[in-house]
């Protein structure tokens, strides 16, 4: 009686073996390194490496250009407003109230935000509250403002 299970088996291993033979015979005909030559082995890892890294380098630096030194130059500019602040100022908080600065002290900032009965009214903010300088004057806005 014949045994198929063997026969399949057999078949397919013989099958492999043919074409790993091929496959072999393959690479070593387009290899042109000696599989014996350290400085050849070296060479190629050496530029797999090379072109493995690059695309991060590359990547690093477009990161860099385009998103840490634009904020970081922006940093540095409302850094420099705060800095420049002084009385008689007219600035713009980052909750979108106006008002003109009446005195600081170290990190607070008291503004005059409007009149009620000819007093003004006043707030005291923290200095990193301060969104922008407006460039309009102490005298145009007691002008704007009666």
């Amino acid at each position: 009686m014949i045994d198929y299970f063997s026969l399949i088996s057999s078949a397919a291993a013989e099958g492999e073996a043919q074409q790993t033979q091929e496959v072999a015979g393959a690479t070593e005909s387009q290899s042109t390194l000696d599989p014996n030559d350290p400085n050849a082995q070296q060479g190629s890892m050496g530029a797999s490496l090379v072109g493995m890294l690059l695309p991060l380098v590359l990547m690093g630096l477009i990161f860099y250009f385009m998103l840490i030194r634009p904020q970081r130059k922006k940093d540095k500019k409302v850094k420099e407003m705060l800095n420049n602040l002084k009385s008689g100022d007219r600035v713009t908080t980052i909750g979108g109230i106006y008002g003109t600065i009446v005195s600081i002290k170290d990190d607070t900032i008291t503004l005059a935000v409007g009149q009620k009965n000819s007093q003004p009214t006043e707030m005291i903010i923290a200095r990193w509250a301060i969104r922008n300088v407006e460039e309009i004057s102490v005298e145009n806005e007691g002008e704007m403002l009666n």
